[in-house]
């Protein structure tokens, strides 16, 4: 799949089947997260993998979204090293980057997956689910797997409607 189709056919996917998904796919998908940019190229992302079916559950009871979490073989936290970190906006946008990349890794190896954001209303109960300290901040829980269904459709605006000037 090349990169154009990969970012236009991505969608957030919320229903999985109950097949696991491979440690390969796993590292494949961390791994596009760790080369996305970042500034002065700190990589202020760390990541948490959560498999086992018990803390699938404790993380989902975080979140009004937790069927998801519960229900996807696999979640990955994505934290941010404040350590790490030397300018808010700038470790934030990277964040981002480290998320977009591994969602659209995540498509091309033919997994769904969704960002969840909702849980950082809970985020201090969820980094003690995580087993994460106090020198990380939770930024996202991406909820991955076999997609349950091939029909995932998405609007988008007019572009032109977003584009604010031409100058």
């Amino acid at each position: 799949m090349d990169t154009l189709q990969c970012i236009h056919t991505r969608r957030s996917v919320r229903k999985f089947t109950e097949e696991p998904v491979s440690r390969e796919h796993i590292m494949e998908i961390l791994d596009a997260g760790r080369w996305a940019p970042s500034g002065l190229n700190n990589q202020p992302w760390r990541f948490v993998i959560v498999r086992s079916h018990e803390s699938r559950k404790k993380l989902s009871e975080l979140t009004k979204y937790g069927k998801v979490i519960e229900n996807a073989p696999v979640s990955i936290a994505v934290l941010i090293d404040k350590a790490s970190m030397y300018n808010e906006t700038k470790d934030h946008q990277g964040i981002g980057a480290c998320i977009q990349n591994m969602l659209l890794a995540t498509h091309a190896l033919g997994l769904g997956a969704v960002w969840l954001g909702e849980i950082l209303n809970r985020a201090d109960e969820a980094l003690v689910v995580l087993g994460a300290g106090i020198e990380m901040n939770l930024m996202a829980v991406l909820a991955l797997g076999h997609p349950a269904s091939e029909k995932h459709s998405s609007q988008r605006k007019d572009l032109g409607d977003l584009i604010v000037r031409e100058l």
